[in-house]
């Protein structure tokens, strides 16, 4: 049944196939054109990036560096203690009052045993005072979380501690020096 469908189709088409011969070096002609195309492809792999691609490129990294400087640009301020009640107010003046009084008597010390123990406790001060100054953009951000609050008391606190050390250990040497001169007459 299929041999009589298939039969009956090319009766059907017979006299409207090409039968025409292919023209004289076709298929060298054919090969050419195939190599100068695979050679025009190997070229533009080689050049690199097409034109477009790099301005394509360019476009995103201009959007992202505009973007990203509208973010720089909208730095939050920093704000103390102070800004968020006046219980805080007055826990800030205590201890900005205390660390005062803490570092004048640290800073009394003139001794050259202590030199280099007052150098430490002023550099220690002074990474304590950075930390404390991300904690005040921090309350900005965090609009005056509790957390935020805790740590900038906490960062007080540390301070006072270390200054309170540093004396401690200052006054300690200064006895022990006392009590060896002592022993010595």
């Amino acid at each position: 049944m299929k041999k009589d469908t298939i039969a009956n189709l090319f009766k059907d088409l017979q006299g409207s196939f090409n039968v025409e011969e292919t023209p004289k070096d076709h298929q060298r002609r054919f090969l050419d054109k195939l190599n100068e195309q695979s050679k025009s492809i190997k070229l533009e792999k080689h050049r690199g990036f097409p034109v477009r691609k790099l301005l394509a490129i360019a476009a995103v990294f201009a959007v992202i560096v505009t973007i990203g400087s509208l973010f720089i640009n909208t730095e939050a301020t920093a704000a103390d203690l102070a800004s968020v009640s006046p219980e805080m107010e007055q826990t800030q003046s205590f201890f900005t009052s205390t660390i005062n009084k803490e570092l004048k008597t640290l800073t009394d010390f003139n001794s050259p045993e202590s030199k280099y123990l007052v150098q430490d406790a002023l550099k220690q001060m002074d990474i304590l005072e950075e930390k404390y100054k991300l904690l005040k953009t921090d309350l900005v951000e965090s609009g005056n979380d509790k957390r935020v609050v805790y740590a900038m008391i906490q960062n007080f606190q540390n301070r006072i501690i270390l200054l309170e050390q540093v004396i401690e250990k200052i006054e300690e040497v200064k006895n022990i020096n006392i009590q060896k001169n002592e022993n010595t007459i």
